[in-house]
């Protein structure tokens, strides 16, 4: 009898998307759901205008980050106005660069209408603050309320279409069946809650005024997003178990003989497990208030380890499903000084913005100290807020 063999070549295809669109997922996530969870707060519930102020700062400064994390990512940056000169009205990406300015705009212009209310108390100091809330205020008027409403209402529109595109344009990639699924939307969105929640966590310990409120709804949050996380991560695994024909069910094959796979799934449902109970007892027996920061911090990392699976790990699997690519992140611009230097970039954004901006004192937050001659050598050096 004779015996025939067929071997298979399969084309080792090299990464497309490198480490710079991880940031970029991340920050945008943030972005997004940190204006979500200040939307209570901006539009007068008094719970939350604490939160608010944490929520916006975070909203702001990682809405004007993302952008830039997205251009390097380009690997031709200087190109991206190609996406404006020939349209794409069937690309996701495409429809994203509309979206994305407006979106950026408003979140920067509503900061702005926010921050400026007490920011003309320091139209009168004679230092750099004061001349930099002589500048941007724009005069002495009042900042009408139905226009801090309306920008915050088109900003929440704006950011549900990106949360839209950021899941769409990965989703309708049909050459991977780990990202061709309508589940990978809800799991952005609800992770990036996680995420944001996490952030104001940390924003609220680490910048002074440790709200006891903004504690507690964060840690619920937290808890909420990972349940609707873990709810959402069931339906795809369930699809993919009852549903042959499916993309999730291909996915799943694809990945069903790779140990660093399981690994990374059992330490995803670990530290996501851990960090629901925990976040649960604080509230439960009033820890928040110490331990919350630390939450915060898990929560960032999930959130981040999130895009990191879905958009590097995923590329290291073979298009034909056979094999593995292996992918080691170097240490140049593409690699993790991209990544260093992305969250060095937002980190000094805030520092500015603290230094110069009396955010803090925004929707009814603490009087500002008068401005005063302060003698350092008795007293220190004084607060800029």
């Amino acid at each position: 009898m004779n015996s025939a063999v067929i071997e298979i070549l399969a084309p080792r295809y090299q990464i497309a998307w490198y480490p710079w669109a991880v940031q970029y997922f991340f920050m945008i996530a943030l972005a997004y759901a940190s204006l979500w969870l200040a939307l209570p707060g901006l539009l007068g519930a008094r719970r939350w205008k604490a939160t608010a102020r944490y929520a916006l700062l975070g909203a702001m400064t990682t809405a004007i980050v993302a952008p830039i994390a997205l251009l390097a990512d380009l690997h031709q940056p200087l190109r991206f106005w190609h996406f404006y000169a020939y349209f794409t009205p069937w690309s996701w990406m495409s429809i994203g660069s509309l979206m994305l300015p407006p979106f950026v705009f408003a979140i920067i212009a509503l900061a702005w209408l926010v921050w400026r209310e007490p920011m003309l108390a320091w139209r009168t100091r004679d230092d750099m603050t004061g001349l930099i809330a002589r500048i941007a205020t724009l005069g002495g008027w009042q900042t009408p309320r139905f226009a801090v409403v309306a920008l915050a209402l088109f900003a929440a529109v704006m950011s549900f279409a990106i949360a839209i595109y950021t899941g769409s344009e990965v989703a309708i990639l049909k050459g991977r069946p780990l990202w061709n699924t309508q589940w990978l939307l809800p799991f952005f969105a609800a992770t990036g809650f996680i995420g944001a929640a996490g952030l104001v966590l940390v924003l609220n310990r680490f910048t002074g005024t440790r709200d006891a409120d903004t504690d507690r709804n964060m840690l619920m949050v937290v808890v909420a997003a990972a349940v609707v996380t873990a709810l959402v991560a069931l339906a795809w695994a369930l699809e993919g178990i009852f549903v042959e024909d499916s993309s999730v069910a291909a996915a799943i094959q694809s990945v069903r003989h790779s140990a660093e796979w399981r690994s990374t799934a059992i330490w995803s449902l670990s530290v996501g497990a851990s960090m629901t109970l925990v976040s649960f007892l604080l509230v439960w027996r009033n820890g928040a208030r110490i331990w919350g920061w630390v939450i915060g911090l898990v929560a960032l990392h999930l959130a981040w380890m999130a895009r990191w699976n879905v958009l590097m790990d995923v590329q290291t699997v073979q298009k034909q499903t056979a094999g593995y690519l292996e992918y080691v992140v170097g240490w140049g611009s593409s690699g993790w000084l991209g990544v260093i230097g992305t969250f060095g970039l937002w980190i000094a954004l805030l520092l500015v913005i603290d230094m110069f901006v009396p955010w803090k004192q925004a929707l009814d937050g603490p009087a500002d100290a008068p401005a005063e001659k302060t003698d350092i050598s008795a007293k220190g050096v004084p607060s800029h807020g």
